[in-house]
């Protein structure tokens, strides 16, 4: 069929036909309203060859159209394709070639930065100053364009430029006619972190887009941008160069609303799915398939794989938001594979972006205000590793290495789920909706069994605080458990060496057979690809409901465990924000389940996990009883009595003595006949000088600051 504008506007027409609603949208909203969006499955539909044609002459298809929907609205509108089918125009950004120049292709990516919305100059209106006559000049590019002469064919006086000057008229008069602005904004996209292996750096993409589709987007947002990809000449000091840039004019923007799109299941791959789920052992598959190359650790395992399906994010009548997010805190000696944990999980979530404390600051992981030249000198917003994370976790190692200013920006993002950004006159919120897995060594090195664990992590309690899960992973010589993860590890290293063998030498000693047996040991039951699709499905589809035996469970587990903090002068053994991480983790075990129940058995599975967690994160060794002022104040109750003790004796033994000071010794003494022995008095001392509550003179005597 030979498509020329007349043909096209007909067959246009008939499009429209199907939006009668919408276009009635535009003719009661104009100008706040502008665009028709159509889908490319009733382009399709309507005319086979014009949805051909579209992919192939865009520029040509969109001006039939909009000439067609000026005709019926009498407005200036747009009309924008969505839903362009991925086997035809979804090319990856690494992929695009100078083919594609001119094509209308969906490049998907994840907002990597978004300059503010400003004016661009459309069509430009000249005042000759000669003559006053008014020249129109149309600007297609990003370098403004002037008449060459007073155009007689408008009204004017025919000089040239060189005899005469043009004034620009930006605004508008009685007498005169302005020149016509359209809002633009440059974007950048980038290439989704999960679709990268073996190291690759994610490619970028420059983007435009113009009017009503403008101010839509944030960093960190998923999108498919719809659109012409066009190029531009670079220049070299000012000469003009044989190489082009390119960039995208965006003509419809879809953002992603439902959780992990990019993961495309076919309907086989979900049938396998829910058999896998029918399975009475997915639990137990689903676990040993995390990490198979590191030996043990099967609690901290069952948290992360709970971690990795996540709970349930609910929106309350009043808009406030409950995270459904799990925080996980690994503290270990070193050696103990944290960090391979930690790349592990990375790799196989849907959405996983690992970062090291070390090299991290506030600005990568949160947001960067940054001036470059991507927006030609303006202030653009930079999102970080917590904001493309968003939906996904984020492993951050060695964050006890972080200094207290990067430590601090994670705050927010834990608890609210979004980071609020007031940099370089730019304020905004970006969505940081992940569930953060951290990894610390302890303060000395070493783990000391007998401490309170907040005293042996160099973090502030605050952010203690904010995890729901916190680990102590301890290195004890134990002949056992030594002598299995020796044989592990050596297992590990011998299939290594025969895969090595076999890869180098074609007809050697060893079999494919051999290699398969030695490879078992680090075989996952579940592959790394069919677990992923298996985790996206259920946090796209699964959003389970609690049953009343399970509701009693940690009803009931909890408030045993407040009890034992009702007696006077007892220690505060759990709070309300522990049983918030009962039912995430609940949720969490439905989800693996695929069930939309959340049974007893879930809510005992969180229970397990949370008391072993509890028992060494919050154990007060001195008293044997758990309390939760060990991570929520960074002292333990029995501490705190001792420290309220020690300042009420030196305050008591100021006031007595003519120099408002306590004697050291007398304060060892008064404490004594109070119940506490030498050594708990020394270092409650030592900590409240550290503290800076009380400070020590130089005649050795102490008062109180």
């Amino acid at each position: 069929m030979d498509f020329t504008v007349e043909t096209m506007k007909g067959i246009w027409e008939r499009i429209f036909g199907h939006y009668k609603g919408e276009i009635a949208d535009v003719e009661r909203d104009y100008p706040g309203k502008k665009s028709i969006f159509v889908t490319y499955d009733t382009i399709s539909s309507e005319e086979p060859g014009l949805g051909e044609f579209l992919l192939l002459q865009p520029n040509n298809a969109l001006y039939a159209g909009e000439k067609a929907l000026k005709e019926i609205t009498g407005f200036d509108a747009h009309a924008r394709i969505t839903n362009l089918p991925k086997a035809v125009s979804g090319i990856d950004i690494r992929d695009l070639r100078s083919e594609h120049l001119g094509k209308f292709i969906a490049a998907e990516g994840l907002v990597r930065k978004a300059t503010e919305v400003r004016p661009r100059l459309k069509e430009a209106a000249y005042q000759c100053v000669r003559c006053g006559a008014i020249i129109k000049v149309i600007q297609e590019d990003m370098v403004a364009k002037e008449p060459l002469e007073c155009y007689k064919d408008q009204g004017g006086c025919g000089k040239t430029v060189a005899s005469t000057r043009f004034k620009l008229l930006t605004v508008p008069s009685e007498s005169k006619e302005c020149s016509v602005f359209v809002d633009t904004q440059k974007l950048e996209i980038q290439e989704s972190p999960e679709g990268l292996r073996g190291g690759a750096q994610p490619q970028r993409l420059v983007a435009y887009a113009e009017d009503d589709i403008t101010g839509k987007l944030s960093p960190g947002d998923r999108v498919i941008l719809n659109g012409i990809l066009r190029s531009r000449q670079k220049k070299e000091r000012g000469i003009k160069s044989t190489m082009f840039d390119i960039f995208l004019d965006v003509n419809s923007i879809e953002i992603e609303e439902h959780e992990f799109e990019e993961i495309s299941i076919t309907p086989k791959e979900e049938e396998e799915i829910i058999k896998l789920s029918q399975d009475p052992n997915i639990y137990q598959k689903i676990v040993s398939s995390i990490a198979p190359a590191i030996h043990g650790m099967m609690t901290e395992k069952k948290a992360l794989a709970l971690q990795l399906f996540g709970g349930v994010s609910k929106v309350m009548p009043d808009s406030t938001r409950v995270r459904g997010d799990i925080h996980i805190l690994m503290v270990g000696d070193p050696g103990t594979a944290k960090s391979q944990l930690l790349r592990y999980i990375s790799q196989i979530s849907p959405r996983g972006i690992y970062a090291s404390g070390k090299s991290a600051s506030a600005a990568g992981l949160t947001a960067a205000a940054v001036r470059d030249e991507f927006g030609e000198g303006r202030w653009t917003l930079e999102a970080g590793a917590l904001v493309l994370a968003d939906k996904g976790i984020a492993a951050i190692d060695e964050m006890d290495k972080m200094s207290p200013q990067d430590r601090s920006a994670m705050h927010e993002a834990m608890e609210q789920q979004c980071i609020s950004v007031a940099k370089a006159g730019i304020t905004a919120t970006l969505h940081s909706r992940c569930a953060l897995l951290g990894a610390a060594n302890p303060k000395f090195g070493r783990f000391d069994d007998y401490k309170p664990i907040a005293e042996q992590i160099d973090m502030p309690p605050a952010l203690l605080s904010r995890f729901d899960l916190i680990f102590s992973i301890s290195d004890k010589p134990e002949t056992k458990k030594d002598t299995d993860m020796a044989e592990h590890i050596l297992k590990l290293h011998y299939a290594g060496e025969i895969d090595k063998y076999r890869e180098k030498k074609e007809n050697g000693k060893y079999s494919a057979e051999d290699e398969e047996r030695a490879m078992k040991i680090v075989e996952p039951e579940i592959p790394p690809g069919p677990l992923r699709k298996y985790i996206a499905y259920s946090k796209r589809n699964i959003f389970p409901v609690m049953t009343k035996e399970a509701e009693t469970a940690i009803k009931d587990y909890y408030l045993s465990l407040r009890r034992g903090g009702e007696a006077e002068n007892s220690p505060v053994p759990i709070t309300p924000r522990q049983l918030e991480a009962f039912v995430r983790l609940s949720e969490a075990s439905a989800r693996m389940r695929l069930s939309d129940k959340i049974m007893k058995e879930d809510a005992d599975r969180a229970i397990g996990i949370m008391d072993y967690s509890m028992r060494r994160a919050y154990f007060d060794y001195e008293t044997g009883r758990l309390d939760v002022d060990v991570i929520a104040t960074g002292m333990t109750h029995s501490q705190r009595e001792r420290s309220i003790s020690i300042v009420d004796i030196i305050r008591e033994l100021s006031s007595r003595s003519p120099d408002r000071a306590a004697e050291h010794n007398e304060i060892i003494d008064m404490a004594k006949d109070k119940g506490i022995d030498r050594t708990k008095a020394e270092s409650t001392i030592e900590k409240l000088k550290r503290e800076g509550r009380i400070f020590e003179r130089r005649d050795g005597k102490y008062s109180l600051v």
